[in-house]
């Protein structure tokens, strides 16, 4: 059986591809969003309209009536853009919206804003009722590590 020239490239194509997606895959930036919540949050799995509830502040305490405090990176910081993406299925600017809008009405406050990822953690860790979110979960101990169910 012979290929033509065509094919060959069309073949050497297809495989160039699979090796590139199989590279990115196992890339160690690849990584997934994980939520981490603080130890009397007592959760260990939310759906996605339940954590969105809790980052659009419209949930205030957790099921055993532990009041939730937000944590949150920059909107500019990309760990902070991949969490809106990937687990809330909302862009960082629609969370924005939402936040200024609870703050000015009145209704509400802003999550509180955090400077880097282990700034996030170490309050998570610290604060009574807390979720967060990170990039790196083992890097992480002492914290809820909350699955996501869709």
């Amino acid at each position: 059986m012979s290929f033509s020239v065509k094919n060959k490239d069309e073949i050497i194509k297809a495989i160039f591809i699979q090796i590139a997606f199989i590279v990115l895959l196992t890339s160690p930036q690849v990584q997934a969003i994980n939520i981490i919540s603080n130890i009397t949050a007592e959760t260990v799995s939310l759906s996605t309209t339940q954590l969105r509830r809790i980052y659009s502040m419209r949930q205030v305490h957790w099921q055993n009536g532990t009041p939730i405090v937000v944590y949150v990176l920059s909107s500019k910081n990309i760990i902070h853009q991949k969490f809106c993406k990937e687990q809330l299925r909302l862009f960082p600017y629609q969370l924005d919206r939402i936040w200024h809008k609870l703050t000015f009405s009145g209704y509400g406050v802003a999550p509180i804003e955090v400077a880097n990822e282990s700034e996030l953690v170490e309050a998570v860790k610290s604060t009574k009722g807390a979720i967060g979110y990170v990039e790196n979960v083992l890097e992480v101990s002492d914290v809820n590590i909350i699955k996501i169910d869709d």
